[in-house]
């Protein structure tokens, strides 16, 4: 199904205002492996990504 300029320009906006974007780089070939585990556990990688940092943000304020 085709997605309108309208509805287009609606979900940019959307994200726009409530989303903060980051780049993130890394060596070549960890993209692929990033993807794939993260498929394999079922989520999107920016879901396993969101989650990993969590996960290590937690476990750094428990240790302090």
């Amino acid at each position: 199904m085709a997605v309108s300029k309208a509805q287009q320009r609606a979900v940019n906006k959307y994200v726009k205002n409530n989303y903060d974007e980051i780049k993130l780089r890394m060596p070549k070939g960890k993209k692929e492996i990033i993807q794939a585990h993260a498929a394999q556990r079922g989520e999107s990688v920016n879901a396993y990504i969101n989650r990993a940092i969590d996960k290590a943000m937690s476990e750094d304020d428990s240790s302090t």
